[in-house]
């Protein structure tokens, strides 16, 4: 049960207080780029608790049951708090990227809900390609977000408007996992319909 992946795992969820905690104060620039800090290394266990278990044969049905969950609630708590803070905002369309964080969120709840059905039904989803590549995106976005608080005066001009660097490829990426998490979540569904009566 307490494996290096299950402990690497755990130290994701037990750190999120502190990550939100590090972003809830706007303008606060040092605790911005200490909650990217820290959400760098939340990002690295996540990819190293995975290949640890498989390439030691440590794979657990907790490290099963608990990586997806912190994975989620990681992505979740950031975009809640950047929400609240405000930092979803940019040029053009204002406070409607938003909607690129909440549509995450439902295909996450949504998706979860899906896997815990089929799971009644022995049925499981592998996880595709793209669902990889939305993973990517959504990770860079999110970082590129926080790193972008911490790093307000990295600007340049375009079209007459001031675009913070990180900032803004964190709201093109967000908005690109959010399309295609569109299109990941209606393959998923489309898969659990067949097995709906």
């Amino acid at each position: 049960m307490w494996t290096l992946p299950n402990i690497l795992t755990l130290s994701r969820i037990v750190a999120l207080p502190l990550l939100a905690y590090l972003m809830w104060w706007p303008g606060w620039e040092l605790g911005y780029l200490l909650a990217f800090a820290l959400y760098s290394a939340m990002g690295i266990t996540d990819f190293f608790d995975g290949m640890l278990a498989r390439s030691s044969g440590a794979v657990s049905k907790l490290g099963i049951f608990l990586d997806p969950i912190a994975d989620k609630i990681m992505v979740a708590t950031v975009i809640l708090v950047l929400t609240a803070m405000g930092v979803l905002r940019g040029p053009y369309v204002g406070d409607a990227h938003v909607i690129a964080g909440l549509i995450i969120l439902i295909r996450e709840i949504a998706v979860s809900g899906l896997r815990e059905f089929l799971g009644g039904l022995q049925v499981s989803i592998p996880v595709s390609k793209l669902a990889k590549w939305k993973t990517t995106f959504q990770l860079v976005a999110l970082g590129s977000l926080i790193l972008g608080q911490g790093l307000p005066n990295w600007i340049v001009m375009a079209g007459g408007i001031a675009h913070n660097i990180p900032h803004t490829v964190g709201l093109v990426t967000l908005w690109t996992a959010a399309i295609l998490t569109l299109i990941t979540g209606w393959d998923y569904l489309r898969v659990g319909l067949k097995h709906m009566d």
